[in-house]
C-alpha cells in the first residue's frame, strides 16, 4: 500500500468523516487510478486526486468550499462525480476541456453559481453532463455542439436565462435533455432550422417560460423502438456509474438511477404554451409519459392521443381544454395515471378498461363532465353519441347550418317529392273509402230509425 503501488481504493458507503491526519492538498498516490469515497460523511474541502486518476467519486458527502483549479491537472480523468455535496463557488472553466478522456461530469446538487464552462473542444469524449440543482446562470454555451458523443445533458433546477438551445439538435447521440425549473423563454424551436433531435428519448422543459411547441414530428426516436431494451441511457459502460435523472412521472417526482433505453417521456408542463394540442402528437406511438399540464392550451383533446398505445401517464390538467374526452382513450390499456382536472370539459366520461380505475380528482374542476366515477349522472342527451357525419359533410365558415353538395340536394328533393305524391294518393284513397264506409254504415242506420218512427206515427 505504498504511494507507488496503490492503484484502486474503494471506501464507499461507510461513515468516514475525515482522515486521521490532514492529507496534503493533492493526494500522494502516484499511480492511483480509481478513488471511491462516495456515500460517506466526509467534511471539509475537496481533496485533489493525483494526475494519474481515472475515476474520482466523492458523491454523497458533506464537502464544502470551491472546486480547486488543481483538479484540472487530472488529464486522464474518465469519471468525475462530485454530486450531492455542499460545494460552492464557480465551476472552473477548464472542466469543459481539460481531459480528452472524460465521459461523465456530475456536479449535481451543490451550491455552485456563475456561468457554465464555455469551452468544449472538438474530440471531447463527454457522454453525460449533469449540472442540475445548483444556482448556475447565464446562457447555454454554444460550444456544446462539439460534444458529438453526448447522450445526456441535465441542466435542471438552475437560474439559466436563455432561449431554447435548438442547436443541440445537431448532437447525433443526444437521448436526454432536461432544462426544467429555469428561466428559458420564447418559442420552443427555431422554425427556420433543420436541426432534428433524432435520438431524443426524454425531453423535460417544464417550469420555464416557453410559449410554443409545434415540432412533435422531429422526435423520431419516440415513434418506434430503436434501442436495446436491456440497456440504460445514463450508464458508463463496464463500470456501472450512472447519471441520475429527476422526472415527474405519474404525479410524483422520481429520481431514476437507471433509465431503460426504451423509456420515452415529454414534460412541457408549467410553461406558457397556447393554442390547441396538435393532432400530430399521435405519431409518438412509443411515448410512455406525457405532461402538458398548467399551460394555456385550448380546443379539444385530440383523438389521436388514442394512438399512444404505450402511454402510462397522461396529464392535461390546468388548461382551458373544452369538448368531450375522446372515446379512443379508453383503448389505452397501459394508462395508469390520467388527469384532466381543471379544464372546461363536458359530456360523458369514457367507461371500461383503465377508465374504471381513475379516481374522482382526475376530473375535478370540469362542471360539464358526467358519469362514473363522478356523482353527476348523464342524461340521455349526454349519454348518446351523435352519429358520424357523412363524408360529403361541409361546414360553412359563416353559418351554423350544413352545406351539402348540389347533387345531394337533387336526390333529397326527389325523395321528398316522390314521398309527397305517394302520400297524397294514398291519403285520398283512404279518405274516399272511409267516406263510403261511413255513409253505408251510418246511412242505413239512420234510414231504419226513420222507418220505425214513421210506423209508430201511423
Amino acid at each position: 500500500m505504498s504511494t507507488q503501488t496503490l492503484s484502486s481504493l474503494h471506501l464507499s458507503q461507510n461513515f468516514i468523516t475525515a482522515f486521521h491526519q490532514p492529507p496534503p492538498l493533492v493526494l500522494p498516490w502516484d499511480r492511483l487510478w480509481l478513488l471511491d469515497f462516495s456515500s460517506n460523511m466526509l467534511q471539509g474541502s475537496l481533496l485533489v486526486p493525483p494526475p494519474s486518476i481515472g475515476i474520482y467519486n466523492v458523491a454523497n458527502n458533506k464537502l464544502t468550499g470551491e472546486i480547486p483549479l488543481l483538479i484540472c491537472n487530472a488529464s486522464s480523468l474518465w469519471v468525475l462525480d462530485l454530486s450531492y455535496n455542499n460545494l460552492s463557488g464557480i465551476i472552473p472553466q477548464c472542466l469543459g476541456s481539460f481531459s480528452d478522456s472524460l465521459e461523465l461530469l456530475n456536479l449535481r446538487n451543490n451550491k455552485l453559481h456563475g456561468p457554465i464552462p464555455q469551452t468544449y473542444n472538438n474530440g471531447t469524449q463527454l457522454r453525460m453532463i449533469n449540472l442540475s440543482q445548483n444556482q448556475l446562470q447565464g446562457p447555454v454555451p454554444n460550444s456544446l455542439v462539439n460534444c458529438s458523443l453526448l447522450k445526456s445533458f441535465d441542466l435542471g433546477n438552475n437560474q439559466i436565462d436563455d432561449v431554447f438551445p435548438f442547436w443541440l439538435g445537431t448532437l447525433p447521440e443526444l437521448k436526454v435533455l432536461i432544462l426544467r425549473f429555469n428561466r428559458f423563454h420564447g418559442v420552443m424551436w427555431n422554425p427556420n432550422s433543420s436541426f432534428a433531435f433524432s435520438k431524443l428519448h426524454i425531453l423535460d422543459i417544464s417550469h420555464n417560460g416557453f410559449i410554443s411547441f409545434d415540432y412533435f414530428h422531429i422526435l423520431t426516436a419516440m415513434k418506434t423502438i430503436d434501442g436495446d431494451e436491456s440497456t440504460y441511457i445514463g450508464r458508463v459502460v463496464d463500470n456501472g456509474f450512472t447519471n441520475a435523472l429527476t422526472l415527474t412521472n405519474k404525479g410524483v417526482q422520481i429520481v431514476y438511477l437507471y433509465t431503460l433505453n426504451i423509456f420515452t417521456a415529454i414534460d412541457l408542463s408549467s410553461n406558457r404554451f397556447e393554442g390547441e394540442i396538435l393532432e400530430s402528437i399521435g405519431i409518438l406511438k412509443c411515448l410512455h409519459m406525457l405532461n402538458l399540464s398548467n399551460n394555456h392550451l385550448i380546443g379539444q383533446i385530440p383523438s389521436s392521443l388514442g394512438n399512444l398505445t404505450e402511454i402510462e401517464s397522461l396529464d392535461l390538467s390546468q388548461n382551458k381544454l373544452s369538448g368531450e374526452i375522446p372515446q379512443q382513450l379508453s383503448q389505452l390499456t397501459f394508462l395508469a395515471i390520467f388527469n384532466v382536472s381543471f379544464n372546461h370539459l363536458r359530456g360523458p366520461i369514457p367507461q371500461g378498461r383503465q377508465f374504471d380505475t381513475f379516481p374522482n380528482n382526475s376530473y375535478e374542476g370540469n362542471l360539464g363532465l358526467c358519469g362514473d366515477p363522478l356523482s353527476k349522472r348523464c342524461d340521455n342527451s349526454d349519454a348518446l353519441q351523435p352519429p358520424p357525419l357523412p363524408s360529403n359533410f361541409k361546414q360553412d365558415d359563416d353559418h351554423s347550418w350544413l352545406a351539402i353538395d348540389r347533387s345531394d340536394w337533387i336526390v333529397i328533393c326527389m325523395g321528398y317529392g316522390g314521398g309527397l305524391v305517394a302520400g297524397l294518393i294514398i291519403g285520398h284513397t283512404l279518405v274516399a273509402r272511409y267516406h263510403e264506409w261511413f255513409v253505408s254504415t251510418f246511412g242505413r242506420s239512420q234510414k231504419k230509425q226513420r222507418t220505425k218512427k214513421n210506423g209508430r206515427r201511423s
